[in-house]
């Protein structure tokens, strides 16, 4: 009678992958980090290509930008050559991600011209000229927005997620979103779902319903492209883990630091036009009249900051 060595019942290969799982973060979670009672953070006004290349190889976890699209609105969003000037920062970008990191890029794909900023040329140059693999096409369906009578009304914005390697940090239970009561109990009686994990919430699919700021809005900062809370806050908790650094080198509004000092990250941001810092402050304002803890390191520069935390590592 022949004899099978099932693998789940083989010990020395359930050492060889319990060992996998220690040395990866892939199968991590959360508890498996300590959060920082003050996040680090670092705001430098320069070019980005500049800040970046002050950054050590595999040094930040997760990137998130919301670079400007050549759409000509202000002298900082026109390039007459957007790619050229583009695959400067996204092979930097490569070089300084971790493997375990991600890099998320807001964006469009609606554009007209070839010369501007589109996901499409992004995508096409990641593909060729880089080792960068597309996880998600993200949605990002709102219901507020411009009316058109030349065309239909656009309702949605993409965001691209790359990681440098299949080995990357995700944490969905950490925003799933609830089921009603009904579904829940509709969603327990199917034999096909994990009862442990349909419990926790569903999976929110790459289309997310989340509005955008209007006028009114009181997380408005003053920024004209200011992204919401709620979509940054999305992207940190699934793609970082407490203590790492997310890095955003269009600073923009600052939305990216405010939520890392609410979430336990650090963060490293930069942007060409001083305007950033007053506005990171307008959201630390809000912040404190909303009765959240805004306390952070402040941290003068690249050199400085890294000395820190791996200060704080030992």
């Amino acid at each position: 009678m022949a004899i099978h060595n099932k693998s789940h019942y083989n010990h020395a290969l359930m050492s060889l992958n319990k060992m996998r799982k220690d040395n990866t973060l892939k199968y991590k979670t959360p508890i498996n980090f300590t959060c920082p009672d003050r996040p680090m953070l670092c705001l430098d006004i320069t070019d980005c290509c500049d800040f970046l290349s002050a950054l050590p190889d595999e040094s930040i976890q997760l990137i998130c930008i919301d670079p400007p699209y050549n759409l000509e609105l202000a002298g900082w969003d026109i390039y007459d050559n957007y790619i050229e000037w583009a695959s400067k920062w996204l092979d930097e970008a490569y070089r300084v991600l971790s493997k375990s990191g991600s890099m998320v890029i807001f964006g469009g794909i609606q554009f007209r011209e070839v010369k501007s900023g589109d996901l499409i040329d992004i995508i096409h140059y990641v593909r060729y000229h880089t080792k960068f693999k597309l996880v998600n096409t993200i949605i990002w369906r709102y219901k507020n927005g411009m009316s058109a009578h030349r065309y239909f009304a656009n309702r949605h914005e993409e965001i691209i997620w790359l990681t440098k390697s299949n080995d990357y940090y995700f944490d969905l239970d950490s925003v799933r979103e609830p089921y009603s009561e009904k579904d829940l109990e509709a969603a327990l009686k199917d034999k096909r779902l994990n009862p442990e994990n349909t419990r926790k919430g569903k999976n929110p699919t790459n289309v997310w319903e989340i509005n955008r700021l209007n006028g009114n809005s009181k997380e408005r900062v003053g920024h004209p492209t200011q992204k919401p809370v709620e979509i940054i806050d999305r992207l940190v908790k699934a793609l970082s883990y407490p203590g790492s650094v997310v890095l955003d080198f269009f600073a923009g509004s600052g939305t990216v630091g405010r939520v890392c000092i609410a979430e336990g990250r650090h963060c490293l941001m930069c942007d060409s036009n001083k305007s950033s810092i007053d506005y990171f402050n307008r959201h630390l304002d809000l912040m404190r009249k909303m009765g959240q803890c805004a306390d952070y390191t402040s941290i003068d520069n690249v050199e400085s900051f890294f000395a820190r935390l791996e200060r704080e590592s030992l």
